[in-house]
């Protein structure tokens, strides 16, 4: 499993935490959860990707 992956998830995650923080903090609660919700699926995006080449490797590796 590539570090990068973990790497730019953690990054994702501390960027949209402190956005969060910055929108909430002026007010614009609405807009922290946008873009809390955004990156989330910018994350899990990543994520399904990764488990498709998993699935895609174990079936080439069976001959499936």
């Amino acid at each position: 499993m590539d570090i990068d992956l973990i790497f730019r998830i953690a990054a994702i995650g501390i960027l949209v935490s402190v956005l969060n923080q910055v929108l909430s903090r002026s007010g614009r609660e609405e807009q922290a959860t946008m873009t809390t919700l955004a990156g989330l699926v910018v994350v899990l995006m990543m994520v399904v990707q990764k488990i498709s080449d998993l699935f895609q490797l174990v079936k080439t590796l069976f001959g499936l």
